[in-house]
């Protein structure tokens, strides 16, 4: 058989992952500040550019769109070019995707804390930026599509079809809830009006935590995990059957965020039913994932790499029960509008994608840099850290907000409220807020205590810029139209 020599491009993959980290440190810390702020309100420094209001978009920018969206830009980087046995379609338009992200980021931290911004949560950026996504995302889609189109293997292992669903749909979300109507250079108004424009931001939001937190995460995960653990993926029927069913339902459980809104009743049901239905798909992608280690749990206690993911796993599990029952009306009468809702999303964005973030990191530094890891007890250290970080930050915000749940429908014997004053609630929760923010400081200090080690690993080993490979080309035959390798 005839081999096409070539080779794969890490240097791209190098530069999404130092940004993911530079920038997930920066969006922890500013998370930790906001967080200090709600019990130390003078932690604020009397300044309207680092107030709540201001540092919380960015937060949640910094963590979604740059320490998140970097990682997973690298890891589809690496992954795929692994799995489609070809190099990216373009190495120009890699940087450029990379570039163009980068000031993207930058934009976003100069304008949120002046107060530039739509106001929409997770879509806070300005019309000007928000062109400039669409225009990176689209570079994104043809460097994806083009590597796709000239790939040299015939099948597209499912990790790639997760990669596809969140290129289009975020690509669809973006454009539909961004329509707006500009009135100068720093401000715009929303297309939509109303309940309207809560129905189409909320099927944004849902759909963004859906299609860029999740879908290509769980990509990441069919890939990394079966390769960490050294064992073929424990169903890949399962895995396609995951895959359909996830992205059929989940695009219609936005509505779940407007209960006892003026949303049509019909439409709130409709996204409850959803909701419900999606805990199917998403376990069976949980039981999947664990069930990659049966026979290989013995290694979990040893290597960081697979308890990081084994933890990464079951958080996606945990956080993807949670969500449907919390879009039970009953439920949902509880915890709306509490901590509650803090820390659910934090399960996910701390658990699920952080520490599958931590475990790929210390899978692939090692491999680009050709060397082991600088040290499997820090990065144990990091682990215990990390998950006592998640502990003492969700724990306490579960119990904050079954608190403000419970004061706030106090009502005495002649029917009023006990606590009319909502400081006697801040009060109440004050310790609770405390305590996350400690949780908070123990995760950030994991991660500093990673970019340590990987930065040692680095420096022990000699960077491969263009990993060699080789494969047999597919070519289609006149006959059939089908693909084949050539021999």
């Amino acid at each position: 058989m005839e081999l096409e020599r070539f080779s794969y491009d890490n240097k791209i993959v190098k530069a999404f992952m130092i940004a993911s980290v530079i920038f997930g440190l920066v969006g922890m810390l500013v998370g930790l500040t906001a967080a200090i702020q709600l019990f130390y309100p003078v932690f604020n420094f009397d300044l309207q550019y680092t107030s709540f209001g201001r540092i919380r978009p960015l937060h949640t920018n910094a963590i979604i769109f740059a320490f998140v969206g970097n990682a997973m830009f690298g890891a589809v980087y690496y992954s795929m070019q692994r799995l489609l046995k070809a190099r990216m379609f373009s190495d120009m338009l890699s940087w450029v995707h990379f570039w163009g992200w980068q000031l993207i980021i930058v934009a976003a931290a100069i304008t949120l804390p002046l107060g530039i911004t739509t106001s929409k949560e997770y879509a806070e950026l300005e019309w000007p930026i928000d062109i400039a996504i669409t225009l990176i995302w689209v570079v994104f889609g043809i460097n994806m599509i083009g590597t796709i189109i000239k790939r040299r293997e015939k099948h597209m292992y499912v990790a790639i079809w997760f990669y596809i669903a969140t290129f289009v749909t975020v690509a669809v979300l973006h454009i539909v809830n961004s329509f707006e109507m500009p009135v100068n250079f720093f401000k715009s108004y929303s297309w939509y009006a109303g309940v309207q424009d809560a129905l189409v931001q909320w099927w944004y939001g849902h759909n963004a935590v859906a299609f860029f937190l999740t879908t290509p995460y769980l990509g990441m995960m069919y890939y990394f995990l079966p390769k960490a653990a050294n064992r073929p993926v424990y169903s890949y029927r399962l895995s396609i059957i995951h895959f359909w069913t996830l992205i059929f339902i989940y695009i219609w459980a936005g509505p779940h965020h407007l209960l006892y809104s003026t949303l049509p009743d019909w439409a709130q049901s409709l996204g409850t039913v959803f909701s419900i239905m999606l805990i199917a798909p998403s376990w069976g992608g949980m039981l999947n994932g664990l069930f990659t280690l049966r026979g290989a749990w013995d290694r979990v206690r040893e290597d960081p790499v697979l308890k990081f993911m084994v933890v990464a796993v079951t958080a996606y599990g945990m956080a993807t029960l949670e969500g449907p029952l919390l879009s039970l009306k009953n439920v949902n009468a509880i915890a709306h509008f509490t901590d509650w809702i803090v820390a659910h999303v934090h399960v996910g964005g701390l658990g699920w994608n952080g520490f599958l973030i931590f475990g790929i990191l210390y899978w692939i530094v090692p491999r680009m840099w050709g060397v082991p890891l600088f040290s499997k007890n820090l990065a144990n250290v990091h682990f215990w850290i990390g998950t006592l970080g998640i502990i003492f930050y969700a724990l306490p915000m579960y119990i904050s907000g079954v608190t403000q749940s419970l004061m706030w429908k106090e009502f005495n014997a002649e029917g009023f409220l006990v606590y009319k004053n909502f400081l006697e609630t801040t009060v109440q929760i004050l310790p609770m807020h405390v305590l996350r923010a400690i949780g908070g400081a123990l995760y950030l200090t994991g991660a500093i205590v990673m970019v340590y080690n990987l930065v040692k690993t680095a420096y022990s080993g000699k960077f491969i810029a263009d990993e060699p490979a080789e494969a047999a080309p597919l070519a289609k035959t006149e006959v059939t139209g089908a693909w084949h390798h050539v021999s």
